[in-house]
């Protein structure tokens, strides 16, 4: 019996931090221009522009939202339509058993609860979390991050990786102190 053992690189990778969402920006183009591509950010705050600075895909949590309406809409419309037709048909003044505008209100409702719902969900599964340990914890001065601190982290499976002159590179970033290593 064989074991696949993954080699880990010795550290996590390399973290810059910077005061303002201008020069974490300016900081992302040029890393993804130098052709780093596992590169992460971390800000207080959203920072416009900055998912496509670093090639980060769109979010495929709208059609999470999609699926979860139109199943709620379909279960709505299906859940009164078997009551009224098939479990309790009831002739109330010669109506149809299947009065389709009446079924519109729960139909609607049902629609609003699964797609918040599946918004919920979706966006916890899709973003890995909850997450209660990450490497990137231990940076230093990494709590300032839900302060007023961003933070730029080049991985050490970038296939650019190199120690010393990703350091150099991220050093010419401008950022604030010293470029961290982030220890796994």
């Amino acid at each position: 019996m064989t074991s696949h053992v993954i080699e880990r690189p010795p550290i996590h990778g390399l973290m810059a931090e910077f005061a303002t969402a201008e020069e974490i920006l300016r900081a992302a183009r040029r890393t993804t221009l130098a052709g780093y591509r596992h590169v992460d950010a971390y800000t207080p705050l959203p920072v416009e522009g900055l998912a496509e600075e670093l090639g980060l895909p769109r979010t495929r949590v709208p059609f999470v939202v999609l699926a979860g309406g139109l199943v709620g809409v379909f279960a709505g419309f299906f859940m009164q339509y078997w009551a009224s037709w098939w479990n309790y048909p009831m002739n109330v003044g010669g109506r149809p058993f299947n009065s389709y505008p009446v079924f519109v209100p729960i139909a609607f409702e049902l629609m609003v609860l699964i797609a918040s719902l599946a918004a919920i969900f979706g966006m916890f599964f899709l973003n890995g979390l909850p997450e209660p340990y990450h490497p990137v914890f231990h940076a230093p001065n990494f709590d300032r991050v839900t302060q007023d601190r961003y933070f730029l982290c080049i991985e050490a499976t970038d296939p650019h990786f190199d120690m010393q002159r990703t350091r150099e590179f991220m050093q010419t970033l401008g950022g604030i102190g010293e470029v961290a290593e982030v220890p796994h």
